[in-house]
């Protein structure tokens, strides 16, 4: 693509900041969501397209970057899955369709969340914070998890297939983490809302389901087999240890 940053050259990704990055090409909506992250702590940048996000992300990635559907040169989903390639930042979706099918495309794109327009600040502040929360480096468990299906190397967040490594996003990988740590016994979507995005039980189940399908995909595309990980309709989500579990070794 004709001005497009060259990501796929072997210099890495610049050490994460703690900033925000907001991607829209409405110069209002990006003022109105300064003004609002800032009066709750947290550094802001800008950019006014998709090519912009990148540039700035290449140059130092931010915690957490706010990222339009909708905008011209490159859209939300070109730019996302451009992120991708090079890192795992965590991504929220903004849009002004708030339709099932795109909340899918987002999630099975890497996306970790998605908020449509319009939205309450506060609600879109609990999101950011709850993600950022999660992100944040915390003490790995010794070793890593194997077992006939996957392994799990806690020190570098790493998870593989029969030796492919499965690129997921943080929240992909807290809801395999959760299961598997509860191996052989039914989560509830309460129970994973709350591991995984620190929310009170109750919440609008759809989320987890979302999530929980694009990690099976995943895992599925990468084994070419059905993933361990079983629906208990009405209760909830079970990851059934395959034969030949080794479990946590240091």
């Amino acid at each position: 693509m004709p001005g497009f940053l060259d990501l796929a050259s072997p210099a890495p990704v610049a050490t994460a900041s703690d900033d925000i990055l907001i991607v829209d090409d409405d110069p209002d909506l990006r003022r109105l969501l300064r003004r609002v992250l800032e009066r709750a702590g947290h550094g802001v940048r800008e950019a006014p397209d998709g090519l912009e996000c990148l540039r700035a992300i290449y140059e130092r990635a931010p915690a957490l970057v706010l990222l339009d559907v909708g905008m011209p040169r490159l859209d939300g989903w070109e730019t996302l899955e451009r992120i991708r390639e090079v890192s795992e930042v965590p991504v929220i979706m903004l849009t002004g369709r708030d339709e099932e099918i795109q909340r899918v495309r987002g999630l099975r794109s890497g996306a970790d969340d998605y908020v449509g327009k319009p939205f309450g600040t506060l609600e879109l502040i609990a999101r950011v914070e709850a993600i950022l929360r999660r992100s944040r480096p915390a003490e790995a468990p010794a070793g890593r998890y194997e077992d006939a299906y996957l392994t799990i190397d806690h020190a570098h967040h790493e998870v593989s297939v029969d030796g492919e490594v499965v690129a997921l996003t943080p929240t992909e990988l807290r809801l395999l983490v959760t299961l598997v740590d509860a191996r052989d016994r039914v989560v509830s979507r309460d129970e994973l809302a709350e591991a995984v995005w620190g929310r009170a039980p109750g919440g609008p189940p759809t989320e987890v389901k979302q999530h929980m399908s694009a990690l099976r995909r995943k895992l599925e595309v990468a084994a070419g087999r059905p993933s361990p990980i079983q629906t208990r309709r009405g209760f909830g989500y079970r990851y059934a240890a395959p034969e030949g579990e080794e479990g946590l070794s240091k």
